[in-house]
């Protein structure tokens, strides 16, 4: 799989390793270490996927994923968080993203969730 991935996240060694697998894997990675950057940067580059971190400093990563729905509502955005609470999963699928990975993400998963994005098989189910 060819495309330009986002990557959000405030940790720069998460950003590292997880860009390291996106492009060995073919993607181009544009990165963003907080939700305003990401936004600029997703209004700019127009990437065709999105890997959003859900807990960031400054702007919390549902109300980056809200403000990439109003710029463009068929955004594919795939939330990455150590948090794994039930409420936080249904909170994120309500916001309208297009799946979700568990921290540390695994590169398969990671991998897999985006070209789910990509199919637009839900992983919801």
């Amino acid at each position: 799989m060819t495309g330009k991935v986002l990557l959000v996240d405030d940790s720069g060694l998460a950003r590292r390793s997880t860009r390291r697998v996106l492009e060995e894997a073919g993607y181009t990675v544009v990165e963003a270490e907080d939700g305003l950057s990401a936004l600029e940067k997703f209004t700019v580059e127009r990437p065709d996927l999105v890997l959003l971190d859900l807990v960031m400093k400054g702007m919390y990563g549902l109300e980056v994923l809200a403000r990439l729905r109003e710029i463009d509502p068929a955004a594919r955005v795939v939330v990455m968080s150590a948090d794994i609470q039930t409420s936080s999963r249904e909170m994120v699928k309500a916001a309208g993203a297009s799946g979700f990975v568990n921290k540390p993400a695994q590169p398969a998963q990671v991998l897999a969730a985006l070209q789910q994005a990509i199919d637009g098989t839900s992983p919801w189910n």
